[in-house]
C-alpha cells in the first residue's frame, strides 16, 4: 500500500506589474492561493499540511472561503466560477460561467447566499453578482469601462458592493438588488485592491498611484487617506486589514510591506515596514497579502510565501518557498540521505529536507534554464536549453564556481557514475558526449537518434536508448564505446534508463507506456507485461535496495513494481501529479518522492504487501 506522507508545495503564480489576491479561512489559520490550474489550501501553522484542488479546466485566478468556512468559491480565468466542499474529497457544489473573461477577484456576502466577482469581459458585464445556489443574477452593475481588477463585500447589513478597476475608478452600489449609487475618480492609475473593514465602517483602496484612499463605508463618500510623507515608493498591488479594523496592510513593488494605523477619522499613519533580507532582484517586489489572525503573510513576484508575526512585528519572518513551474528533474543526495534537491525549467534548484520541507534556494551565479538535473556527492550537473553543461560545485546551501562546458549540441539527457562522478554521459540527437571532469573526452557519433543513456554505477559500462526502441549496450574502455548487445523488445522510442542500485540489473521506459526490467548478466528480461500506464513514462527509479521499481508518466500516475514479484501485484499512486509525472526518486526503501507539472513535490510511504 501507498500513503502520502508529506507535500511540498508549489508558490502562488505571479506575474509582473498585477497584484495577486490570497485569502483565508474565517476561522483557522488556512489560507488560499492559485498556481497554474490548482487551488492551494495551506497552512500557516504547519506548511506541510497542504490540500490541492485541481479541477479546474483553466488557469485559477482567485479562491475564496464561504463565511462559514465550510465552502470554497474559486474561479479561472474562462470566467468560470466553481462551489466545491473545504474538506475531505472537495465535492462539487455548483459550477456557473459568470463572466466572458477572465475573473479577477470574488467575494462572497456576509451571510454566504451571494457571490460577487469581477474581472474582464465583452461588453458590459464586467461585475456579477449572484446567488450561490442558483446562478440568478442580484442586481445591475454598470459603470466600469475597463477590467475590474477587485471587488468586495460590505461584511454587515445594509449591504453594499463595491468594485475598482483599470479605468482608475472606484464604484459603489447598494442593494441588493444592486444598483449604481456613486463613483469616485481619485486614483490616477490601475486601482488594484478594494477591501471592506471587518466592521463596514470603512473600506480602502489602493492603487498604481501609490495612494490608498479610505471612504465611508455606508454612504460611500471618501473620508481621508493614508499619509503620503512615509508611503509606497512603487505601485501598490494589495491591502488587507487586521481582524481588529484598527490597522492595515499594504505591499508594493517598492518590495516593502507597511503597516498602517487607520484612525476613526481616515487618516492612515504608518506603525511599520517590513523588509526582508534578499537578493534585491525584481523577484522581490511584493505582490499579494493577507492579515490573518496573527500572521501577517506577504508573497513576492518570486512566489516566496513571508510569514511575520503580528504581535511582534521585528522577529524575522518565517519564509516558505518552492516552485512556479513544472518541477522536471529530482535527485536525492547520496551523501546525506533525506535531502532532496529538485529543478524546474525556468532555472530554480530548491533543496528540501524530508520531514522539515523547504530548506532553501541554490544561488547560482548563472541562472540559466535547466532541461536536466543530475547530482553527485559534492556537484550538480545541469543542462539548459543552449549547447552547454554546467558542472557546480555544492557547499551546503551555496553554489560554489560553475564551469560551462559546450557540447556542440542541445543536450537530451545527463548520467553520471555514480562511484567515480568525475565521469559523465552527455546524450545529444546523433550520439554522445563522453565528460572527465570539465574536458570533452570524446564525441562519439552512433548511427541513431539517441532519445536516453545510462551509465554504470562503476563507469565500464553504457546503454543508450534509441528513437527505433532498441537498447544498444556498449562497453566503455577509456574514452571509447565498443557495442556489446542489442536488446529489442520496447515498440516505442525509449525515454528513460536506469541501473538497480546494485548494478545486478536496469530498467527501462518507453513512450509507449511500457516498462521492463532486465538481467544485467544474462540480459533476458526479469520483469514484463510492466504496461498499466496509459501514457508515455517519463521517469523511472529504483529503491536502494533494487527490490522495487518506480515508473512516472505522463498520465498523472505512479506505479510500483516489486521485483521479484509478477507486475500484475503492482502499487499505483492515481493522480500523484495534475498534468503528469516528471520526477521520481527514492529517499529510503519505504519513501519515494515524485513531482510533476503542477510545481509540487510529494513524499509517498511504501509498504509492500
Amino acid at each position: 500500500m501507498t500513503e502520502l506522507e508529506e507535500t511540498y508545495a508549489c508558490v502562488p503564480s505571479t506575474e509582473r506589474g498585477r497584484g495577486i489576491l490570497i485569502s483565508g479561512h474565517p476561522k483557522t489559520n488556512k489560507i488560499l492561493y492559485t498556481n497554474n490550474r490548482s487551488i492551494l489550501i495551506l497552512n500557516l501553522d504547519n506548511p506541510l499540511d497542504v490540500s490541492v484542488y485541481g479541477e479546474h479546466c483553466y488557469q485559477a485566478t482567485v479562491a475564496r472561503y464561504s463565511p462559514n468556512g465550510e465552502w470554497i468559491a474559486s474561479a479561472d480565468v474562462s470566467g468560470t466560477v466553481r462551489i466545491w466542499g473545504a474538506y475531505n474529497d472537495h465535492v462539487l457544489k455548483k459550477e456557473f460561467k459568470v463572466l466572458t473573461g477572465r475573473i479577477d477577484d470574488l467575494q462572497w456576502s456576509p451571510d454566504g447566499l451571494r457571490i460577487v466577482a469581477s474581472g474582464d469581459g465583452k461588453g458590459k458585464s464586467l461585475v456579477r453578482a449572484f446567488m450561490w445556489d442558483s446562478g440568478t443574477n442580484v442586481g445591475e452593475f454598470d459603470g466600469h469601462s475597463r477590467r475590474v481588477l477587485s471587488c468586495a463585500f460590505k461584511p454587515t447589513r445594509p449591504f453594499r458592493i463595491v468594485t475598482c478597476g483599470e479605468d482608475f475608478l472606484v464604484n459603489f452600489y447598494e442593494g441588493p438588488p444592486f444598483k449604481f449609487k456613486s463613483s469616485h475618480r481619485d486614483h490616477s492609475n490601475f486601482v488594484n485592491c478594494v477591501r471592506f473593514s471587518p466592521d463596514g465602517s470603512k473600506f480602502i483602496s489602493v492603487s498604481s498611484d501609490k495612494q490608498g484612499i479610505l471612504f465611508d463605508g455606508k454612504t460611500g463618500e471618501k473620508i481621508g487617506q493614508i499619509s503620503s510623507e512615509d508611503g509606497h515608493k512603487g505601485s501598490i498591488y494589495a491591502v488587507s486589514w487586521s481582524p481588529d479594523g484598527k490597522q492595515v496592510l499594504t505591499v508594493s513593488a517598492d518590495k516593502s510591506a507597511k503597516v498602517w494605523e487607520i484612525c476613526d477619522d481616515g487618516s492612515g499613519k504608518l506603525t511599520k515596514t517590513l523588509t526582508s533580507s534578499c537578493s534585491g532582484g525584481v523577484d522581490d517586489m511584493l505582490v499579494g497579502c493577507l492579515w490573518q489572525n496573527d500572521h501577517l503573510v506577504t508573497v513576492s513576484l518570486g512566489g516566496t510565501i513571508s510569514i511575520f508575526s503580528a504581535s511582534d512585528l521585528d522577529k524575522s519572518p518565517l519564509k516558505i518557498a518552492g516552485h512556479m513551474k513544472n518541477v522536471t528533474s529530482l535527485s536525492v543526495l547520496k551523501n546525506v540521505p533525506k535531502t532532496i534537491l529538485s529543478s524546474s525549467y525556468d532555472g530554480l534548484i530548491v533543496k528540501w529536507i524530508q520531514g522539515i520541507g523547504y530548506s532553501s534556494k541554490l544561488q547560482r551565479k548563472e541562472n540559466t534554464q535547466i532541461k536536466c538535473l543530475a547530482a553527485a556527492e559534492e556537484e550538480i550537473i545541469t543542462s539548459g536549453f543552449d549547447n552547454k553543461i554546467w558542472r557546480v560545485c555544492l557547499h551546503d546551501d551555496q553554489c560554489g564556481d560553475a564551469d560551462s562546458i559546450d557540447v556542440g549540441n542541445q543536450p537530451r539527457d545527463i548520467s553520471l557514475a555514480l562511484l567515480c562522478p568525475e565521469l559523465a554521459l552527455i546524450t545529444i540527437e546523433s550520439g554522445v558526449v563522453m565528460l572527465r571532469g570539465t574536458k570533452v573526452v570524446s564525441t562519439i557519433n552512433l548511427g541513431f537518434s539517441v532519445t536516453a543513456s545510462v551509465l554504470a554505477p562503476d563507469g565500464s559500462e553504457a546503454i543508450i536508448g534509441g528513437l527505433d526502441g532498441k537498447l544498444h549496450i556498449y562497453s566503455v574502455t577509456g574514452d571509447t564505446l565498443t557495442e556489446e548487445a542489442v536488446l529489442e523488445k520496447h515498440r516505442g522510442a525509449i525515454s528513460v534508463i536506469r541501473y538497480s542500485p546494485d548494478g545486478s540489473m536496469f530498467a527501462s521506459g518507453d513512450l509507449n507506456r511500457e516498462a521492463v526490467v532486465w538481467d544485467r548478466v544474462s540480459r533476458e528480461v526479469k520483469l514484463k507485461n510492466m504496461l498499466y500506464h496509459t501514457a508515455r513514462i517519463n521517469c523511472l527509479a529504483w529503491s536502494p535496495d533494487s527490490s522495487m521499481v518506480a515508473t512516472g508518466s505522463l498520465d498523472t500516475c505512479v506505479i510500483i513494481y516489486e521485483i521479484d514479484k509478477p507486475a500484475s501485484s503492482r502499487m499505483t499512486i492515481k493522480g500523484a501529479h495534475l498534468g503528469g509525472v516528471y520526477g521520481l526518486a527514492f529517499t529510503d526503501d519505504h519513501s519515494v518522492v515524485s513531482s510533476g507539472e503542477d510545481a509540487c513535490v510529494r513524499v509517498w510511504r511504501v509498504n509492500p504487501q
